[in-house]
């Protein structure tokens, strides 16, 4: 084949405008464009060569986005454990204290008989008595209002697990239980003036504490009602709570007429007759308030909020001290076995009850509806040592019923008639914040 035709019909080789070889896989064209045309050629037989290698390669993208994963992985189970911490740190603080509690009611009864070294401290006085009975028990409360307050002031504002106060909340339990011994010993270096102050203050935030009780208790109510009693339309949510609220109705009555039976039988009792009738008033109030159109509470929630008065109101007269014509507490029965584990159920209730309210922080909340986030705290850590030193005041009231000047009986808890009018005041201002 002549020189200048296999030039132009080689597929392989290309001349360039200088009449060399250029490249391979290009034919060189008639006109004067041979290069442009090589290139284009070769662009050709590359491409394909080049994706293939890009496809085979791991994007470089894919790496970073497994470490995100991991990290993120890694730090749900951090939270998870962080949480786990706090929500078992809540429980040792209870366990703190109902042992606060027991100490109380020990240096109330056998203090002076047992504590023979209250006899070295002069803040005691003369036989250890100011450490003893009602100021052995106001001393105790205040140690235990010291240790929950400083807990107040060093987590107040946690917000994430990952926080210092927030471990400081969880863990560091030595140096917590060397803060809780000074805590509870400074109150026995202080002049008993000191400590009747303090019992002045006491019975106010034992009143805080009653208030904030309240607005759980209610905050509890009206949760359980919407979850109930949500919809119309889910009948069998509906007939449950219809059969609950008339199963606290038909008790409620029925504690109405038992306490009649046990403490209004007499015309002497008017003032227990007094207590109870108004309380069945106030019954017939909150079910008339459910029932209107306006108002459309639904009978469940008041129902319960009935049983809760009819508790207040047997409380308040099981608190009136012992008498033959309108109680039937024996007097003699100190140490009987009723008394003895009344007086231990006493100390149980209210340490659920600071518990249970410390841990309610949402309930006091003026926004309901912050977004909970994986980091954040399950309750409010400060809310909840507030609550547990204005419990350390409520039960020191309790111990000594209210007096700061008598002691109270052996085994007996919340008994005076300072202790009777107190639940009485509690219970007309739970129906007032309810009918409200």
């Amino acid at each position: 084949m002549p020189l200048f035709l296999q030039g132009f019909f080689s597929p392989f080789n290309c001349m360039d405008t200088a009449g060399g070889t250029a490249s391979v896989g290009c034919v060189l064209p008639r006109n004067n464009k041979p290069q442009t045309l090589c290139q284009e050629r070769m662009d050709q037989y590359a491409r394909p060569a080049e994706a293939g290698a890009v496809n085979t390669r791991p994007s470089s993208s894919e790496v970073p986005q497994r470490e995100v994963n991991s990290r993120l992985e890694q730090n749900r189970i951090d939270y998870s454990r962080e949480k786990k911490k706090t929500l078992q740190a809540r429980y040792i603080y209870g366990i703190i204290f109902l042992i606060i509690n027991l100490k109380a009611w020990f240096f109330r009864d056998y203090g002076q008989k047992v504590l023979s070294h209250f006899y070295t401290i002069k803040a005691c006085g003369i036989d250890g008595r100011d450490c003893c009975h009602t100021l052995g028990v106001l001393r105790v409360s205040l140690g235990c209002f010291i240790f929950f307050s400083v807990m107040f002031f060093t987590t107040i504002k946690t917000r994430k697990l990952y926080e210092a106060r927030s471990s400081w909340h969880s863990e560091w339990w030595a140096l917590k239980l060397v803060l809780l011994i000074v805590s509870m010993a400074v109150p026995f270096f202080l002049h008993s003036k000191y400590i009747q102050i303090y019992g002045e203050f006491a019975r106010v935030g034992a009143g805080v504490f009653l208030v904030l009780q309240l607005v759980s208790v209610i905050e509890f109510i009206t949760w359980w009602n919407s979850y109930w009693m949500p919809d119309e339309q889910k009948k069998q949510s509906c007939s449950l709570g219809l059969f609950m609220s008339t199963v606290f109705y038909v008790a409620s009555v029925c504690g109405i007429v038992v306490m009649y039976a046990f403490y209004g039988r007499k015309i002497e009792c008017s003032l227990n007759i007094f207590f109870i009738t108004w309380t069945a008033i106030l019954l017939i109030v909150m079910m008339a308030m459910s029932l209107h159109s306006k108002v459309n509470r639904g009978l469940l929630s008041s129902g319960i909020m009935a049983s809760y008065l009819v508790f207040l109101c047997w409380s308040a007269i099981r608190s009136e001290p012992t008498s033959d014509n309108c109680n039937k507490q024996k007097a003699n029965g100190n140490n009987d076995w009723t008394t003895i584990l009344s007086f231990l159920f006493a100390i149980g209730a209210i340490v659920m009850a600071t518990f249970s309210t410390g841990i309610d922080s949402q309930s006091f909340q003026f926004r309901k509806d912050n977004v909970q986030e994986e980091d954040d705290i399950p309750y409010d850590y400060g809310f909840f040592h507030l609550v547990f030193a204005f419990g350390a005041m409520y039960f020191g009231m309790l111990f000594i019923s209210w007096n700061l000047n008598n002691s109270a009986r052996k085994w007996s808890i919340d008994v005076g008639w300072a202790s009777t009018w107190v639940k009485i005041v509690n219970e007309w201002f739970a129906a007032t914040i309810y009918c409200k």
